[in-house]
């Protein structure tokens, strides 16, 4: 059977502090309340997501890479990941802030977790007024530093945090400090790793569980980068009718694609498969005779044997993922 563009069926994430945005801002379907992230293409163990429609219908991601390998994933990934897919593709809406977390390296997490390390990235796609983000140290502060202000509850005065705004991108290496405020939602591209370490969760209690969350707090004093740094933004180009580069990191390239009228993409240099992430407006995806359509809040990949697509669209803004 041909590969041809696919979409995937989301898996919807309870967490504490989940909102409505994903269903009022980005249409996605479901009844369950306090859905805080909306996995896109998943191949995380028992959270594989499944083609939405066509005729590799319910197959995962898995599955697909099981059958296709190097057609589906490219050969130069295929040949580092073999039948593993690298990345986890979110949507996040966070209507009260995440708990403030850092995530292991590649080596860690290989050794402690038989898991990839969790180097990832945030693009902004809407935040209210004086919504905000965690990212990193204000100044250089030694582990003991750190501990104390653990011990006395006032982590807070010692991390940069930073007003966002829609547009607005982060990379976030394994190490930096970081969570997500209140009333932002955002894109997510990562590792394929669910491997979190939490350090401080403002001593709330899980309403599903009656339970406080647990705390990794020596776990993640070994893995976390005390340094501070001048500029936590990532700044990039939003040249129209083009890839413009937002991050390009050894786990991932992402791109930033404003389009208005027809983009014409040549992917025959790309030894990778392509992600879609529709992060405003709506555009149309032709392949050969075929059309596909993306709206605001929805996710494509292409499988690495198509080369060849136009992308048309009145106005809309795409994030476009490889490795």
């Amino acid at each position: 059977m041909i590969l041809y563009p696919l979409k995937f069926q989301p898996l919807y994430k309870y967490r504490i502090w989940g909102g409505e945005k994903l269903k009022t801002e980005l249409g996605k379907n479901y009844t369950e309340s306090l859905i805080g992230e909306s996995w896109e293409i998943s191949d995380v163990k028992n959270d594989e997501t499944e083609v939405l429609e066509g005729p590799l219908k319910g197959q995962t991601l898995k599955q697909l890479i099981k059958k296709y390998k190097s057609d589906f994933l490219g050969q130069s990934v295929y040949n580092t990941y073999g039948e593993e897919f690298p990345l986890l593709i979110k949507f996040i809406d966070a209507k009260t802030p995440l708990s403030i977390q850092v995530h292991p390296s590649n080596e860690i997490a290989k050794k402690q977790h038989n898991s990839f390390g969790k180097n990832e990235m945030w693009y902004v796609m809407q935040a209210e007024k004086n919504a905000e983000l965690i990212i990193g140290f204000k100044e250089n502060i030694t582990l003991e530093q750190y501990q104390n202000h653990l011990k006395n509850n006032t982590i807070l005065e010692v991390l940069h945090q930073e007003t966002v705004n829609k547009g607005d991108a982060y990379y976030i290496p394994t190490g930096r400090v970081h969570a997500i405020g209140a009333g932002v939602l955002l894109a997510e591209i990562q590792q394929t790793s669910d491997v979190t370490y939490r350090i401080y969760d403002y001593n709330r209690v899980d309403n599903a569980t009656g339970k406080k969350r647990e705390l990794h707090t020596e776990l993640a004093k070994n893995v976390i980068d005390f340094s501070a740094h001048k500029d936590y933004k990532t700044h990039y180009n939003k040249t129209k009718n083009q890839s413009n580069v937002l991050v390009h990191s050894p786990y991932f390239k992402t791109n930033y694609l404003k389009i208005e009228g027809t983009l014409d993409k040549d992917y025959s240099k790309i030894d990778s498969f392509i992600i879609y992430m529709c992060v405003d407006g709506d555009a149309k995806i032709e392949w050969k005779k075929d059309t596909f359509t993306l709206t605001k809040g929805e996710t494509l990949l292409l499988p690495a044997t198509i080369k060849n697509v136009s992308i048309s669209s009145k106005s809309s803004e795409l994030l476009e993922v490889y490795l």
